[in-house]
């Protein structure tokens, strides 16, 4: 079967198969591995020569190493360093080191076999992790951050284990000793100089020619080139690959790298699983279960025992540490690559590389079902959370009450701490309470809705109160209580929108923050001195808008109430864009005093919220 066919079968089978198994809640990786099963000589046979486009697929982890090179700016490593070599390393020494153990007296395996084992398997699946938490909206939470500090550092580590493991085969070549290492030192400074003198020039010259597709074309040759130079200098591709991207890392040309080669990444990865799954031997669950089936437990088990031990030595909490110990405890992609570079190096068998790749395939299939018990079923069998009381408030009469602790409130109470002034600050998220007392931070959980709260809170004795309730009603509720009761109070109240800041006004309270208002007139600043305009014609625009749009919003308070017009007004948010834009041209044309006014009246604008803010 030619190698054009059995590519066009391959991605023919995965457009088909991949998406139906999505459909079921599995993942992509997990999806073309299936497919290369069932295309396999175990299953169907339909394609059954997958060294025929091994080489090809192959590529797919080249460009994903180009691609982990390109997110390793410096800046982020440092941002991320506790988390990346603190936890990473730890995982990656421990679990690697526990596995290599495991192999030599289990599997019966030499040192050098036993260490490449280990480390191979303490890996995870970058790929896999990252789009598991990010189908279920978990990767920004406290584990799925953490797991993504370790999948990092997993990524570099995965380079000197490939580059090591001709040390250990103990071969007289290109690839072993002190010269492999010189020549990796030596291409790196080598390209090193050309990404910084002729690379990034060449990237400009390219880009002003206006056609963009040669964009894509560049990434791919250089991708391409430096691999070539990497083969004929006998130095492992796929770190050829990382070193590069982690040279252009800083390019101004980088996103548009990343968004030009993902795809081929995405594609040729995919035909990488594909083959993976090809030669992924199903007898063997005839001819050994007990070590396909005791290997991935055994490797479950002692990833997730391990991850959790280190995740609760750094303080983790026990339900973020188990967390973060299922979704890592599958072994990863990078244990094919690394397996096959040692398969290649003689250094271990075919004959156990074969039983490795099914325990690590079927390690990934178990996750997702390992993740949801643990999420849904185990975890809350042991959650002993009652209803919390809230807190009482020590009476320490602050002149300064805070209620709602949100990105608004926060922003307050940091200036205030900057200032050394004291605050009482309120939040009826226990979450968001428990994360700020972790940081040593002065928050008090309780309902400033319910009156009780704010005398215990000391709200006789201060001075002002900072109203930021995210919640609409809520935050009315407390600014009509403390008007009523607390008249004398300064009460300085954040409004999500125009419509709250007609309520408050009702209620005759004078000092009021849109909550995106001056942000977007601080953008809006800046676009127009980034267009040209000088930045005292710049300032001048934005006080004539804010004084415009502070009089259209006097003038809308006497007829905010009127249902019909609200009615209108929702029925056809189209139309009320294009009434603010009439506002806005009618405001350039008369842009000063009475002229203005006269304008707001000929044009009255029947608006009642405003949605862009």
């Amino acid at each position: 079967m030619s190698q054009l066919l059995q590519i066009t079968i391959f991605l023919g089978a995965s457009l088909l198969l991949v998406p139906l198994l999505k459909r079921f809640g599995i993942a992509t990786v997990l999806g073309y591995l299936f497919t290369g099963i069932l295309l396999g000589p175990d299953v169907f046979n339909i394609a059954s020569d997958p060294e025929a486009i091994q080489e090809l697929a192959e590529f797919g982890v080249i460009l994903l190493m180009f691609l982990i090179g390109l997110e390793l700016r410096p800046q982020r490593l440092w941002s991320m360093r506790s988390a990346i070599f603190g936890m990473g390393s730890l995982q990656v020494g421990i679990t690697g080191i526990v596995l290599a153990v495991v192999s030599f007296f289990a599997l019966q395996q030499g040192i050098a076999a036993s260490v490449v084992i280990g480390f191979a398997l303490a890996l995870s699946s970058t790929a896999f992790v990252l789009q598991m938490l990010s189908e279920k909206q978990q990767l920004n939470t406290t584990y799925g951050q953490q797991s993504f500090s370790i999948l990092l550092f997993q990524d570099m580590a995965a380079i000197p284990l490939i580059a090591v493991i001709p040390l250990l085969a103990g071969t007289e070549s290109s690839h072993h000793g002190i010269a492999y290492f010189a020549a990796i030192i030596a291409t790196f400074s080598g390209l090193f100089l050309f990404s910084r003198y002729l690379m990034r020039p060449f990237f400009r010259f390219v880009a002003k020619s206006g056609a963009h597709e040669l964009i894509t074309a560049v990434g791919l040759f250089i991708v391409l080139a430096v691999v070539g130079l990497m083969d004929v200098l006998g130095i492992s591709t796929t770190l050829g690959a990382f070193l590069t991207g982690v040279l252009l890392a800083d390019s101004e040309f980088r996103h548009e790298l990343e968004a030009s080669i993902a795809p081929f990444k995405g594609l040729l990865l995919g035909l990488f699983f594909m083959t993976v799954g090809m030669t992924t031997e199903l007898s063997l669950f005839i001819d050994m279960p007990w070590l396909i089936i005791g290997g991935t437990l055994a490797l479950l088990l002692i990833k997730m025992i391990s991850l959790t031990a280190i995740a609760r030595y750094l303080k983790n909490s026990w339900r973020n540490s188990l967390l973060l110990a299922t979704c890592l405890a599958q072994g990863g992609e990078f244990a094919f690559v690394v397996l096959s570079v040692a398969k290649s190096e003689n250094v271990i068998q075919q004959a156990i590389l074969q039983p490795i790749t099914l325990i690590v395939t079927l390690s990934m299939v178990l996750t997702p079902m390992l993740y949801w018990l643990m999420q849904s079923q185990i975890l809350p069998r042991f959650s002993t959370k009652t209803v919390p009381e809230y807190d009482e408030i020590p009476d320490e009469h602050n002149p300064v009450i805070i209620a709602g602790f949100g990105r608004f409130g926060q922003i307050i109470a940091r200036v205030a701490h900057l200032q050394h002034l004291s605050f009482t600050a309120i939040d009826s998220n226990l979450d968001k309470v428990d994360f700020v007392r972790n940081y040593g931070g002065h928050l008090y959980y309780g309902d400033a809705t319910q009156p009780d709260i704010l005398r215990a809170a000391g709200i006789e004795h201060a001075k002002i109160f900072v109203l930021a309730i995210d919640d609409i009603e809520d935050s009315m509720n407390v600014a009509r209580h403390i008007r009523l009761n607390y008249p004398q109070l300064k009460l300085l109240v954040r409004a999500r929108d125009r419509h709250q800041v007609h309520l408050l006004r009702d209620l005759g309270i004078e000092h009021i923050w849109r909550e995106t208002y001056l942000s977007s007139l601080g953008m809006a600043y800046h676009m127009l001195c980034d267009l040209g305009v000088s930045e005292d014609d710049a300032y001048k625009s934005i006080e004539l808008f804010r004084d415009y749009d502070d009089k259209l919003l006097a003038q809308q308070q006497q007829f905010y109430t009127d249902e019909q017009k609200i009615y209108e007004t929702h029925r056809n948010a189209l139309a009320e864009l294009e009434h603010l834009f009439e506002s806005d041209a009618l405001a350039r044309e008369q842009p000063t005093g009475v002229d203005l006014q006269r304008g707001l009246h000929r044009h009255r604008i029947d608006v009642t919220r405003d949605d862009n803010e």
